[in-house]
């Protein structure tokens, strides 16, 4: 007995949801709540578990498509649906026309399907279905059905809400290189955020459809992914890339031993796999040839990006990646690279530390200047990424169409500064947070906005929005330029709450993993422009929000205080600055000055001594 899997309720007010990959084929078996497909929604992306165990007869709503909740998604039964139409079809005379086509439909939906392809039992019953056929089925190795049996397409994802286009920013892999299912295989960029588009399916990278700095629709064809042998057998000799050749020279050297050498019940093609297994690893093992006499950037900075994956694997072991020599395109750092330097790391003697004696020079002996390292951006030209293109567009919008300016104030931090050293510790323990000085400020400003609400509204037409929540815009500095991730709801939260959403936001912004939800609904920004060093800035309010906080450096300096028997004396203190910029269309200075004096009471009596459990 057969029963469809629908599409189930995803959460209030949503309707339906996007298939972006069945986690199982037509044919496989599947266990009660074993993942079964992972659905996209305009609020959450979330794997779907199968409610009952039997064999996937029929997918009834391919990937990349829309389905409505209580929508049938795929026919899950006892297997007898699935796979053996065409022994049947071999065997039998009697049946009836509309069940011979069966099997016919069930290989369409098959071949349709990029992230699917026949079961190894059903390979068996389909060549006797084929018998003497000039034209047979396509095999398990050629299953994209659209690419003509060379391989399998890879499609732009859906990316967000109202999201249609991506511009493709970097290809990870090469044609010819050979990709993992899930391995991270190009960056895409939109307006909304920057991510890495993982490959659906294992195999060889055989052509690339659109070219870095291309745009792409969603649906449209980015790559073809298929076997190599198939494609060196069909394609002239005039496209094979001049760079593949000592690939293929160093693959052809190993198919003949593999061949030889290959264990009983073992297929050639299984052989060849193996033998072209070896060969890359021996090719990655290799010691990397010593870089130009004109590189003169670190390793990090002539790779350009680094995957967040390889990036935690270097921070977990202490790793400089600016020390490691990469060995992947371009010079692009890659997991190997970091094995290779953590092992090289391990092996290391620990040697007495005689650089540090040799710079504490006898006083007034000169010193060498620092050296210089030099940017390999120096005297060259780029094309601004789309995520530039897009905050400089809307920069510009925002100083077009507000009155900005900026009013400060000065802050003694000194018994913030004391409250964190003596509760960081355990707050990281308790919490499992750092308890770093953002989340202070953050619970300054959301107590400022509550009690100053002119700061938390924004201007339509010529009506004025005051908000309900508060929704603050963390900026971040990322190595793919600003981004601004949103601690939602930040007026419900404590200190506590507040330093997990800090952390949390701000590690993905880093690893570069932020979805479209993380960067929506900010009602008021702050920057840490101190977290670089700065004193002083002001920062350009981002439409359609009508203020921005910015937080300078905390620098310790001689500040006159008042002691307290009433004497003024001159102290070492921990003093900030806060900047505020702001529509001038609606906040007035006054307004401004109300505000930031607020914060800097607030952070000055320091009263946070409940929230640390103090």
């Amino acid at each position: 007995m057969s029963e469809s899997v629908k599409m189930p309720a995803l959460g209030e007010s949503v309707t339906e949801g996007t298939v972006t990959r069945w986690l199982k084929s037509v044919g496989d078996t599947v266990e009660v709540d074993e993942p079964l497909l992972e659905v996209s929604t305009d609020k959450v992306d979330t794997e779907i578990p199968s409610p009952v165990a039997g064999t996937i007869e029929k997918i009834l709503v391919q990937e990349d498509e829309d389905a409505e909740v209580g929508a049938e998604l795929v026919i899950i039964g006892d297997g007898s649906g699935s796979g053996s139409g065409s022994d049947d079809a071999a065997e039998g005379s009697g049946e009836t026309e509309a069940q011979q086509d069966e099997p016919a439909s069930e290989g369409e939906d098959l071949a349709s399907d990029p992230t699917t392809a026949p079961s190894t039992e059903a390979e068996p019953g389909q060549e006797e279905a084929q018998g003497g056929d000039t034209d047979p089925a396509p095999s398990a190795e050629g299953s994209g059905a659209s690419s003509g049996g060379q391989g399998q397409e890879v499609t732009m994802p859906a990316l967000g809400e109202s999201v249609t286009e991506g511009t493709v920013t970097r290809w990870l892999k090469a044609v010819g290189d050979s990709v993992e299912a899930d391995e991270p295989l190009l960056e895409v960029s939109t307006d909304k955020v920057d991510t890495e588009i993982p490959s659906p399916f294992a195999g060889t990278l055989l052509e690339i459809k659109v070219e870095e700095d291309s745009d792409a629709e969603v649906g449209s064809v980015l790559a073809i992914i298929g076997d190599a042998s198939a494609q060196s057998s069909s394609a002239p000799a005039s496209e094979v890339p001049a760079k593949e050749e000592p690939k293929a020279e160093e693959k052809k050297a190993e198919e003949k031993p593999a061949e030889q050498s290959a264990p009983q019940g073992e297929t050639p093609r299984e052989s060849e796999e193996k033998a072209s297994a070896k060969a890359e690893a021996k090719t990655s093992g290799s010691t990397s040839p010593a870089p130009k006499a004109s590189d003169s950037v670190s390793g990090a900075e002539a790779s350009g990006y680094v995957t967040p994956l390889v990036r935690k694997m270097a921070a977990d072991a202490g790793i400089d990646l600016s020390s490691v020599s990469g060995t992947g395109l371009g010079g692009r750092i890659r997991k190997q690279d970091v094995s290779a330097a953590i092992e090289a790391k391990k092996s290391e003697t620990s040697a007495p530390a005689a650089a540090p004696a040799a710079q504490a020079a006898p006083g007034g002996a000169a010193q060498s200047a620092p050296k210089v390292e030099v940017s390999s951006l120096r005297g060259t030209e780029e094309k601004m990424s789309r995520l530039r293109k897009i905050v400089a567009s809307r920069m510009v919008e925002s100083l077009q169409t507000q009155a900005q300016l900026t009013t400060a104030v000065e802050v003694d931090m000194t018994r913030i500064a004391k409250l964190r050293g003596r509760a960081k510790d355990s707050f990281a323990q308790r919490e499992g947070a750092k308890l770093t000085f953002l989340p202070f400020i953050i619970q300054a400003a959301v107590e400022a906005l509550k009690t100053y609400p002119k700061l938390n509204a924004e201007i339509a037409g010529d009506v004025i929005k005051y908000h309900g929540s508060e929704n603050i815009g963390m900026a971040a500095d990322t190595e793919r330029g600003l981004v601004v991730p949103v601690i939602k709801n930040a007026g419900d939260l404590n200190l506590a709450g507040i330093a997990r959403q800090v952390g949390e936001l701000g590690g993905k912004a880093k690893s570069n993993k932020l979805t479209p939800d993380d960067l929506q609904g900010a009602t008021f920004t702050i920057t840490n422009t101190g977290s670089g060093g700065a004193l002083f800035d002001t920062p350009i309010v981002p439409n359609p929000q009508v203020g921005i906080l910015g937080c300078g450096t905390i620098v310790k300096r001689p500040a006159v205080i008042t002691t307290e028997q009433g004497d003024e004396v001159i102290a070492i203190r921990s003093m900030m600055y806060l900047f505020l910029s702001y529509d001038h269309r609606l906040v007035d200075g006054g307004d401004a000055a109300r505000f930031l004096t607020f914060m800097k009471q607030r952070l000055e009596n320091g009263a946070f001594e409940a929230d640390l459990g103090l």
